[in-house]
């Protein structure tokens, strides 16, 4: 029997020398992804007749089901396994598969904007990178550019806008070694600032 496993990816920004900042084409935040999606469709055994398939998600959690997802509530490593059983015979097919879901090493950008996303010029706001990790890297640096002229590093920062306008706010991690690691990715929202 195979089973087929599908892990949330996240995107990385693309780079180009013609652009000032080095990163195009930023897209949406992309908070930690906990989610996982399991697929046994392709465990079949014809002639055991039908199959139950029992999933220890490795968080405690059980679950049954040809395909099931499941949202972990911590960022960690797990080891789930699947036992198939064949209610005809009472036979259980122990460990049938196991897998590896390491929700550390995937890249996590994702940031606040506060109070709101909208705000009036002068009046302060407060930018956040929340939870936001190049796992792969041995530090990271990250970067705000306001769209504005202005740019700022650190983690929380605050900036406040001098003219009205909308403001697609960049977020970007810069990170420094080993070879694994990604040299930068990044993310924006827009912020509307009123007279």
């Amino acid at each position: 029997m195979a089973v087929a496993l599908a892990l949330p990816t996240a995107a990385h920004a693309q780079t180009a020398a013609n652009d000032p900042s080095g990163v195009i084409d930023c897209g949406p935040v992309q908070p930690a992804e906990l989610c996982v999606d399991f697929d046994a469709s392709r465990s079949v055994d014809p002639g055991a007749g039908p199959l139950e398939y029992r999933w220890n998600m490795g968080d405690g959690t059980t679950l049954t089901g040809l395909t099931i997802t499941h949202c972990y509530k911590v960022r960690a490593h797990y080891t789930v396994t699947l036992d198939v059983a064949v209610p005809a015979t009472s036979e259980v097919r122990r460990a049938e598969r196991t897998f590896d879901v390491d929700l550390t090493r995937k890249p996590v950008l994702n940031f606040s904007v506060g109070p709101t996303l909208k705000a009036r010029v002068g009046q302060p706001v407060v930018f956040d990178a929340l939870d936001s990790v190049l796992p792969e890297c041995q530090s990271v640096v990250v970067v705000w550019d306001f769209r504005d002229g202005y740019t700022q590093q650190g983690r929380h920062v605050e900036h406040s806008f001098r003219k009205a306008g909308r403001f697609a706010v960049r977020m970007s991690l810069r990170g420094y070694g080993p070879g694994a690691c990604s040299a930068s990715n990044c993310v924006s929202q827009e912020v509307v600032v009123e007279p």
